[in-house]
């Protein structure tokens, strides 16, 4: 059982690094006698096809925080943890038909570019500031660090040079191209995440069954933890306070959904650059059929890690060195890397460069997401109205490398949490609730004003914090549907007292403009079918 690799493993990995590269500056390509534009760099031309759509979807989401936090959860909590990617399937299918149309009528850039649209250019603002820092400061440092966490346990590598490496691999192609760059390599970014991922799982299984085959190592791992296999887990559960419940079903689980796959950025960024709305919503249906998927590759091997771990006759086959960076329940996230390390040569490198794909594919929609708020709702609205496009392209550009080297410089300060996936939800999820209260009142109620939507703004960051430190025994999923039960009281109490006129002349949409076509219709029954059938097996 070796953790480092070997002449073949690097070779896979260095075609792997030299096909993104290249296929993303051959994408960033300008045209003869045409310069890029913010059309060209922020919305990728608005050309994206659904599959496009569909896997950079994909490729944006899947990160180190899925393939070591989520697999570390896996380790620590079991399948109950994949409710995160589940519901994330219906999530899809109701941001498809219900808020990506208005989004797209409106033509907008970014998410607080339709929040002045709606209401004012003050909540545009407030909000544009609000997600540069989650970007920077919660999202790019996590990813960051969890990418050179796997990095330094399969490599041994120290995890500083990690994170200048992938820094360097994500802005090689982004910082240049823009959505254009990462949306293309995401189509291949994808085939190596699922590929290499589901290689990584079969081999896995195959290894926890002394190679007796994958259904056999999966029933093993079954009888040997039960309780891994609960999707809903009790009050007795020790980790019923990351997981609490029903919550995780039908409570708090869906201001984190609906907020991060109908409202955040980097997510709804290459669905604003598709050629239309139809291409959008099936792109938005092919990534469900995905999100079904990921647990296999992300919290099977963290349950099979776990088995291994507490297996007496499995201890004595390794080697000291892979002792040495065994995950544990206190270092759980070293689950995945861990696992990769007892792959054989060849597959290690290939599964090794799945994880690489999930890592840099994140860190370029993030960093290209980061810089298009940034530029356009800010540089734009204070510093130069009048900038050429020229210029409002360098000036993103400048933002991404900014904002990359603020979060290689705190990713490290991560390095003293146990499971980072559940510090990006429980951070993100401090400013999803009035985020997610602002854009909901605003897109279906016709009476919410200004003010009101201003006041949630202003009071979104100190509702949750109380709630965190007076409240500290929540669950931080229920804590966060409180806070949005709190907020929405008061967007509704103060609209209904509020003089001010609450514009409904911005809220009128096309008739039919919610109407989705037989395929859509047809993928989305698909998806809550198999959906039923999961959470019926594994109750």
């Amino acid at each position: 059982m070796k953790h480092y690799f070997e002449i073949l493993d690097y070779t896979i990995f260095v075609i792997y690094a030299f096909v993104i590269l290249s296929v993303g500056l051959w994408v960033s390509r300008n045209k003869k006698g045409h310069k890029k534009t913010s059309e060209d760099y922020f919305l990728a031309s608005k050309s994206l096809t659904w599959w496009a759509v569909g896997a950079s979807l994909i490729a944006a989401n899947i990160s180190a925080e899925q393939f070591i936090g989520m697999s570390g959860s896996g380790f620590a909590i079991g399948l109950g943890i994949a409710t995160y990617e589940w519901i994330a399937a219906l999530g899809l299918i109701l941001v498809a038909k219900f808020f990506m149309p208005v989004f797209i009528e409106k033509k907008i850039y970014t998410m607080p570019q339709f929040l002045e649209q709606r209401y004012d250019n003050r909540v545009r603002t407030i909000l544009a500031v609000f997600w540069v820092l989650v970007f920077i400061f919660v999202n790019l440092t996590s990813v960051l660090y969890l990418g050179a966490l796997a990095v330094k346990t399969i490599m041994r590598v120290p995890l500083i040079y990690g994170i200048v490496g992938l820094a360097l691999f994500a802005a090689a192609y982004s910082l240049y191209g823009g959505l254009s760059a990462v949306a293309w390599t995401d189509v291949i970014q994808v085939v190596f995440l699922v590929g290499g991922g589901l290689l990584t799982t079969w081999l896995a299984l195959d290894f926890v069954s002394n190679g007796q085959g994958v259904i056999a190592g999966a029933e093993r791992i079954y009888h040997s933890a039960p309780e891994k296999f609960h999707m809903i887990l009790h009050k007795d559960n020790p980790y019923y306070k990351d997981l609490p419940g029903i919550s995780m079903l039908i409570g708090g689980i869906w201001v984190a959904n609906l907020y991060y796959w109908g409202f955040n950025q980097y997510i709804i960024q290459r669905a604003l650059a598709s050629k239309s709305i139809e291409e959008t919503q099936k792109g938005m249906i092919f990534a469900g059929f995905l999100k079904i998927l990921i647990p296999l590759l992300v919290v099977i091997p963290g349950i099979t890690a776990f088995v291994l771990v507490n297996d007496p006759v499995a201890m004595t086959k390794f080697s000291d060195v892979s002792k040495a960076y065994m995950p544990t329940l206190q270092h759980a996230d070293k689950a995945y890397p861990w696992l990769m390390g007892l792959l054989p040569t060849g597959i290690k490198g290939l599964a090794f460069a799945a994880l690489v794909a999930a890592i840099v594919s994140s860190l370029a929609s993030m960093l290209n997401s980061t810089s298009t708020i940034f530029t356009m709702d800010i540089y734009r609205q204070f510093i130069n109205k009048n900038a050429s496009e020229t210029r409002t392209v360098n000036i993103g550009r400048i933002t991404a490398f900014v904002a990359l080297i603020i979060a290689g410089l705190i990713a490290p300060v991560l390095q003293s949490l146990d499971q980072v996936f559940q510090y990006i939800q429980e951070y993100t999820g401090m400013v999803s609730p009035g985020i997610l209260v602002i854009f909901l009142f605003g897109l279906f109620w016709k009476k919410t004003t200004t003010r009101a939507a201003l006041w949630v703004a202003v009071l979104t960051l100190p509702v949750a914090l109380v709630f965190k430190f007076a409240f500290s025994f929540v669950p931080f999923i229920n804590q966060m549907g409180y806070c949005f039960l709190i907020l929405s009281l008061f967007i509704v109490v103060i609209s209904l007292f509020d003089k001010e006129s609450p514009a409904e002349k911005k809220t009128k949409l096309p008739e039919r403009i919610f109407h989705t076509n037989m395929s859509f219709n047809i993928g989305a029954i698909v998806i809550i079918t198999i959906l039923d059938v999961l959470y019926i097996l594994f109750w």
